[in-house]
């Protein structure tokens, strides 16, 4: 059914429950896995009030963590035995790239968790899922 299945995740707990449903899946279909990383790009405030050594320190600091991400979901890729591959996007809005990216590698599904925010929440905070499943040409799967 499914032959090349990007996943979508933030490194949170709910983005692991997305990555270990993705490649269960994967592993039942055959399929091999792009799991995916984006970071999203700092605000015009954010960058005018934030001084060398901030930006520097937060450069830092996020690429730490991206890499603690994709090493994770590698190993899970690998405990599952199924084929991946793992990328970061950079100052990128996630919704975008995500589809984007499932796009130009030639997916047929975008696997992705969604915190499952409703009403007031929602509107203050967004919705990366949303905006994929909103966007997206191709079969979303959202895990909550």
């Amino acid at each position: 059914m499914y032959k090349h299945i990007l996943i979508a995740t933030d490194g949170s707990e709910l983005g692991t429950k997305g990555i270990d449903h993705g490649l269960k899946l994967a592993k039942t279909c055959g399929a091999k896995v792009y799991i995916l990383t984006v970071t999203d790009v700092w605000s015009a405030g954010a960058l005018a009030t934030a001084g060398p050594a901030t930006i520097a320190e937060y450069d830092t600091a996020l690429r730490s963590a991206v890499t603690d991400i994709l090493k994770q979901a590698a190993g899970f890729a690998e405990a599952a035995g199924v084929q991946y591959q793992t990328r970061h996007l950079p100052n990128r809005y996630p919704a975008d790239a995500i589809v984007e990216t499932a796009q130009s590698q030639g997916c047929d599904l975008i696997v992705m968790a969604s915190h499952g925010r409703r009403g007031f929440r929602r509107m203050l905070l967004g919705s990366q899922t949303t905006e994929v499943l909103t966007a997206s040409t191709i079969p979303v799967l959202v895990v909550r």
